[in-house]
């Protein structure tokens, strides 16, 4: 029969191996036979593998190591991966002498940024805790998720518990009086997280300040760049200047007014710091419903479009979101209503009325209500005319200093523009117009198989993504999606204005043909011959007058 082990019958530590034999017996090898055994052994273990160039004893060696130095649980059990990863390690290859920098895994630096989140400011104590829980602007963003969940809207639990932290984080360094979640543009490259707030009216007042400051200086800025342009023009011989006089600029609306009655700070990810966005401007608005761009998550990307848009991807994202809230942002009827304050008739006049309040006699609605008749729901945001503004602004109306100055000359006086008149605030949603065949609102029930506890949820067709719940007196709405308004036709660019027209040719601006050489000689004897005739008829006068001195 073929000998047990690695030992062949010849070798001394065949007997170790035999059937009958057993370490715990009472008869021990011979000492110079027992090192001799373990030599072989040891010689055994270290033979390299004719495939991979490893040694048994080796690996082994190198296993027990990674064992006792990481010390795992249950070795046992993983002694395979572990025989894997050390051979795996071998097989690395060594270019230099250079040690390999670990790659930083994206969840690492994600959970980096976002370790501020979870950090209490200094000093924070009982009483300040209590102060903060009795009266602060953050809003309950997980509250507002668990009942848009109900109907699947909403981000995961853990971004939108992070999102509420940063929220937090944004009224702790920022004068905040009023803060609510606006909600997700989706970008190509990153996302814009928005929220929107509303300032303390002494914050308000220095913010108009600063901008009306920025403002004057470009002004300013401008005015002297046109001043030397004159002075060179004036010097040097330059062409007649135009006569075409462009549009009136139509100026924004003031802060806490229209289109910028709040103020918008965006971040890509919770963590990131808040970014606030510039006001908007009436041509900004304009120009955004020509256009349609994908966002790309940096705010200073140029919007490249035609027509030009007026400023960079912050500006353009700043006039959507005007745009959306304007058109989606509802409530259930009866939850506003508007003050009885001096002046409300001469508002309604003007404009109509832009504030409200809410009702404490407010009755909610059935949810069976709400989802049957969209009549009970109204905007609760001012709508933006075609002018850009939410207040209609005629732009050839010039203040009182300005007439003054312009006493003298009187220009011609533009035809009277037509008042842009919109629908007023609280305005019900079931007289939004559709598009084509599509409703602009569409109701429905969170569930239907429990509808005695389902929520009202009623969703936005001509802004896809904008969603709005209603559940007794709670409600709100959120936008989730890539900031376009719903097209059922592809998007086709506005054309270029057609080309001018040649001016019109006449004989004062008509080029003479040049003549031939026959016609140049024909030109030049004629002139020799007729300077030949007044020399000749000079010569004959200077004689005349030479006889007549002579006679006299």
């Amino acid at each position: 029969e073929p000998g047990h082990g690695p030992y062949q019958p010849h070798e001394p530590g065949y007997g170790l191996y035999e059937t009958g034999y057993s370490p715990k017996d009472k008869q021990i090898p011979e000492p110079n036979t027992q090192m001799l055994a373990v030599q072989n052994a040891k010689a055994y273990l270290q033979k390299s593998s004719t495939a991979s160039g490893l040694n048994l004893y080796d690996h082994l060696a190198n296993m027990l190591t990674k064992i006792l130095d990481e010390q795992p649980r249950n070795v046992v059990d993983i002694m395979e991966n572990i025989s894997k990863d050390v051979k795996w390690s071998q097989f690395q290859k060594k270019m230099d002498t250079l040690r390999d920098e670990h790659e930083i895994l994206p969840t690492f630096e994600v959970a980096e940024k976002r370790k501020a989140l979870f950090l209490k400011a200094h000093g924070e104590g009982d009483e300040e805790l209590e102060d903060e829980i009795a009266d602060t602007p953050l809003p309950n963003v997980m509250e507002t998720a668990f009942y848009f969940e109900q109907a699947g809207i909403g981000l995961s639990k853990d971004e939108t518990y992070h999102i509420f932290l940063a929220l937090k984080q944004l009224i702790s360094v920022q004068p905040i009086q009023t803060c609510r979640f606006w909600g997700k543009i989706l970008g190509l490259e990153m996302n814009y997280i928005i929220a929107e707030v509303q300032y303390h009216d002494r914050a308000e007042d220095e913010e108009a300040e600063e901008e009306e400051d920025n403002e004057e200086g470009g002004k300013g800025m401008d005015e002297e760049k046109e001043g030397d342009e004159d002075e060179e023009k004036e010097d040097d011989d330059a062409p007649p200047q135009s006569t075409y006089k462009p549009p009136p600029l139509i100026p924004k609306e003031d802060t806490g007014t229209g289109t910028n009655k709040y103020i918008y700070f965006v971040c890509n990810e919770p963590g990131k710091p808040w970014v606030k966005l510039p006001s908007v401007t009436p041509a900004q608005i304009i120009c955004a419903r020509k256009i349609k761009k994908f966002f790309t998550g940096r705010l200073d990307a140029p919007v490249v479009s035609f027509p030009p848009f007026p400023g960079n991807e912050a500006n353009y994202l700043r006039a959507q979101i005007a745009r959306i809230s304007a058109g989606t942002q509802i409530c259930p009827i009866g939850f506003y209503q508007f003050g009885e304050e001096e002046g409300d008739e001469e508002e309604e006049g003007i404009g109509g009325r832009d504030t409200y309040e809410e009702n404490p006699d407010f009755q909610p609605l059935s949810v069976v209500e709400m989802v049957d008749s969209l009549s009970m729901w109204v905007h609760h945001t001012q709508h933006i005319l075609k002018q850009g503004r939410c207040v209609w602004l005629n732009p050839f109306q010039k203040s009182e200093e300005e007439e003054e100055g312009e006493e003298e000359e009187k220009p011609e006086e533009p035809e009277e523009i037509q008042q842009e008149i919109g629908p007023p605030l609280l305005t019900p949603i079931s007289e939004d117009e559709g598009i084509q065949n599509v409703p602009a609102w569409t109701a429905q029930f969170s569930t239907n198989l429990v509808p005695q506890y389902a929520v009202a949820i009623i969703q936005s067709n001509r802004w896809p993504g904008a969603y709005t719940f209603a559940s007794g007196r709670r409600f709100d709405n959120i936008y989730l999606g890539w900031g376009h308004k719903y097209s059922p036709e592809n998007h086709t660019p506005s054309l270029p204005p057609p080309v001018q027209s040649e001016y019109p040719s006449g004989p004062e601006i008509t080029e003479t043909n040049d003549p031939s050489v026959e016609e140049e000689r024909a030109l030049q004897a004629a002139q020799e011959e007729a300077l030949a005739a007044a020399e000749e008829e000079e010569e004959e006068e200077e004689e005349d007058e030479d006889d007549e001195e002579e006679d006299d």
